[in-house]
Formats: structure tokens, sequence, C-alpha cells
């Protein structure tokens, strides 16, 4: 007797504006100016991704060394730091900037606390690309990184009545709250952001699995282990009540063994991660089980950003 198994969707999931704006960047330059197109660090992190705009002509670099002065260079959608803005400039090459609008207004926001003479907290993820490209707009040491509630437990200030707080977009709604709440008692008049750092995606896809997760006895979460968003999207679907929650690159990284004790089965898809490999994960279990579909909207989204100027006549 083949088993039953019910799938949760969580609504909304997958592509945001800023990732669906840099990856139509890449592909409007590639038509515009031909390949090869150069791409500092990988234009957004899924590997699916990368590998079609390989395909079609992109060529992804960490350095703005590995690319030809006289080639066009994409800056990717997490943001770099000013020097690397310079450098290009000083090699006269052309690029253009594919960082999402909402990390540029952390950006304008640190520079602005900067000016203020505010000592500046980001909390974020020491390494990950938008953190370097914060980090990289104001001189060594203006803005001191906390990933942890024990770091701001423990961070000793030099102004401690002159504090203000960044975010990295892309972190977990909850655990940012619990850090800013350890910093707003340690120091009362600390300077919040004027609105929440964290993306509308990021918190609109961690509120649609939190809707679900205690429902599942397993969760998927669609996204490769580079992509912050889609860690994190699984870590809230297990501290919300999935009984497992793991984060796959597609269908090939199921191991259906497991589906032994699972009858019902959530996904979601990280901001970085196609629908396409959702759809294929469950065309997959429609092959192996009787499978009905429930999808659970939490929110509807309607936000788009526009290309650059330089790219915007572009028909494809």
């Amino acid at each position: 007797m083949t088993k039953r198994l019910s799938i949760l969707l969580a609504t909304p999931r997958g592509f945001c504006a800023g990732v669906d704006r840099a990856i139509q960047i890449v592909e409007k330059a590639i038509e515009k100016w031909k390949p090869p197109i150069y791409v500092r660090h990988e234009i957004v992190h899924n590997k699916h991704v990368v590998a079609d705009l390989q395909r079609k002509g992109a060529v992804f670099v960490e350095e703005l060394d590995d690319c030809p002065d006289d080639r066009p260079v994409i800056f990717s959608a997490h943001g770099v730091p000013k020097n690397v803005f310079k450098e290009a400039s000083r090699r006269n090459m052309m690029f253009v900037d594919a960082t999402c609008p909402l990390v540029v207004k952390v950006h304008v926001e640190a520079k602005r606390l900067f000016q203020e003479d505010k000592e500046i907290l980001l909390i974020g993820h020491a390494n990950h690309p938008e953190v370097v490209g914060t980090l990289g707009q104001l001189p060594d040491g203006a803005i001191h990184l906390i990933e942890t509630v024990k770091d701001a437990e423990n961070y000793l200030p030099e102004k401690q009545d002159n504090l203000a707080i960044v975010t990295q977009t892309t972190l977990s709604v909850d655990d940012t709250a619990l850090i800013i709440e350890t910093l707003k008692k340690r120091f009362p008049s600390i300077t919040l952001p004027h609105k929440e750092d964290i993306c509308y995606a990021t918190t609109n896809r961690q509120a649609a699995v939190k809707s679900i997760a205690a429902r599942t006895d397993l969760f998927f979460v669609l996204g490769t282990e580079n992509s912050s968003n889609s860690q994190r999207l699984a870590e809230v679907a297990k501290k919300a009540g999935a009984r497992e929650a793991l984060l796959i690159n597609d269908v090939t990284h199921i191991e259906w063994e497991s589906f032994k004790t699972v009858n019902t089965l959530g996904l979601t898809a990280g901001a970085s991660a196609p629908e396409s490999l959702l759809q294929e994960v469950i065309e997959e279990c429609k092959s192996r089980f009787l499978v009905t579909v429930e999808e659970s909207e939490t929110i509807i989204e309607n936000m788009t950003f526009k290309l650059p100027h330089s790219l915007e006549s572009v028909v494809s």
C-alpha cells in the first residue's frame, strides 16, 4: 500500500526582489555587452543560479585582480567594501553594482551614524560577504561586530552613552531581537535603526515557516550552505516545532529512507533559491507517495526594485 504524505508549503518563499534584480542585472549585462561578463563573488548564494548564469556567459571571481580591465564586472547583491569601487574606478573598469537596495540602506545608515560620531555595533555573522561589505563602508575599527547574545553581554564600549546598532539583513528575527534586547538593557540610550534592518523577505519567510513548522515531522529548506537566510530558515523551523529541519541543495540530497516516519513534510525555499528546486521535490514525492499539498500564505509580497540606469533599456 502506497504511503500517504501531506506537504505543507510555506508562502512566501524563494526569490526576493533583491535576488531577482541581481539575476536580471547579470542576464541583461550579458545581453548588452556579450560574454564574458565578470561577477565579483557569487551574485547570490545559490549554486544552481550561479551555474545557470555561467552557462549564459558569466564568469565568477573572488577579487577584482581576477578581472581584465576591458570587460564589465558586476558586484554581487551582498554589497562590497568602498575600496572595491575605488579600485575599479582607478582601473577605469566598467562596473555595475547589484547590491540589494535594502543592504544599501544599511550602508547609508552606518555612514550617517559615523558622521554623528556614534560608536556603531553591527549585528551579523563574521566573514559573510554582506558583513564584509558593511564593515568596508567605513574606516577600520569604526564598526564593531556583535554575533551573539554573549558578545552583547561582554561588549565594552568606548562611548557608553553614544552607541548605535545596525544589522545584517538576513539574520534570524528572533535571535536578533534577543541581541538587541540585551544591548538595550545594558545601554538604555542606544540608538536603534530607524527601520528594521532585517529585510522584508527574510522576515516574511521566517514568519511563513513558523506558521506551519509545528505541524510537520520533517521540514526541508531549499538553499545552499553559504546562504545565511536559508540557514536561518532551517533553524527557525526547528525552533518553531518541526521534529527535524534540514537545509538541502536540491532533490538529489534527500535521504528517502527517513520518510518511513514522516507523515507531514514542510517545504520552503531561501530567498536565493529558485522555485523550480522546490517543485522538483514535490514531483519526486508524488512519484513515491500519495501526496496532498497545502499552501499556507501568511502575506502577499509585491516588492520590486528598479534596475541600474545603464541596464533599464535592455529588452530581454
